[in-house]
């Protein structure tokens, strides 16, 4: 791949990781439906908010780990385009500013949306401070001396930021209150969505490890990095079971699918052990989640 190209930069974004967005907007929002509040218009801004913001975690992400070291060209997982000298530091910082000012935009958006179809509890100020904590741990992630993928807190801040405040903040603004079977929902794809940094870290431990980088698997081992990824997809199927006491059948029943699938990846990743070969794994986890979502939300659908 050339440098400064738009092939670089659509890289840069990660599109392979841009359908855990997708899928926790889905979801809260057929919740949103089977309560009868699902609304088109915020539904949208709050899809391109998590689009927005997860591009700018991604360029955030590419970028501090290139500087501190635990991405080099020669890394086994994906090209990052700050390692492979793809684009610059200084077209990346522009990206990163690019999307958080999209992002921003679409947030206020949210914010115009909900206060004129009064919808919020709290005047519109839980929108700001939630808003403003996602720009915030963004760049948290992987930025400044305290970076959470680097103290093993990245599971952590995945399962709120990837599961908790999308899928209940959507759900939030467009119905006016969270319930419990939202939380519950949030929690599941939090879960789900943290089997590919789990798979991440196991494929990079050696890589992580030199470079001082604490993930749980560098903390832990390997061998409890592969037992997590199992247990994170297993954990998600039966928050989705208990769903069933709340009378969403379907959306119990239908995600066990993904177990399937996700057995199936985890035995690969078993079998494969260590190695760039584990990206076959990756592009497998990617797949698993989204079908995980479609098969939630469905299942909500359905009743």
């Amino acid at each position: 791949m050339k440098p400064d190209t738009l092939s670089a930069k659509i890289l840069a974004i990660r599109p392979y990781s841009l359908g855990n967005s997708v899928i926790l907007v889905l979801i809260a929002s057929t919740l949103a439906y089977t309560d009868g509040a699902f609304h088109r218009l915020p539904a949208l801004l709050c899809l391109l908010f998590a689009l927005f913001m997860q591009c700018t975690a991604n360029l955030v992400n590419d970028l501090c780990d290139t500087l501190k070291g635990a991405d080099r060209p020669d890394r086994l997982g994906p090209d990052r385009a700050a390692a492979k000298g793809l684009l610059t530091h200084a077209q990346i910082k522009r990206g990163i500013a690019f999307y958080t000012v999209l992002a921003i935009l679409s947030g206020f958006g949210i914010l115009f949306w909900a206060l004129e179809h009064h919808t919020l509890i709290y005047g519109g100020w839980e929108l700001v401070v939630v808003g403003a904590l996602c720009v915030i741990f963004a760049f948290l992630y992987t930025a400044g001396p305290f970076a959470l993928a680097y103290h093993a807190m990245g599971d952590l801040a995945v399962v709120i930021f990837f599961g908790l405040v999308p899928v209940t903040m959507t759900y939030y603004v467009m119905v006016g209150s969270v319930s419990t079977e939202a939380v519950i929902a949030s929690f599941a794809c939090g879960l789900v969505i943290d089997t590919m940094l789990m798979l991440n870290n196991f494929r990079d431990v050696e890589e992580d490890r030199k470079s001082n980088k604490t993930t749980v698997v560098v903390l832990f081992g390997r061998q409890f990095g592969l037992w997590a990824y199992l247990a994170l997809g297993m954990a998600a199927s039966l928050l989705c079971l208990s769903l069933i006491h709340w009378g969403h059948l379907w959306a119990g029943i239908l995600p066990q699918l993904y177990l399937f699938a996700h057995v199936r990846t985890w035995r690969m990743m078993v079998r494969i052990d260590h190695g760039e070969q584990l990206n076959l794994c990756l592009g497998k986890t990617a797949r698993n989640i989204l079908m995980f979502g479609a098969l939630f939300a469905m299942g909500f659908l359905i009743g």
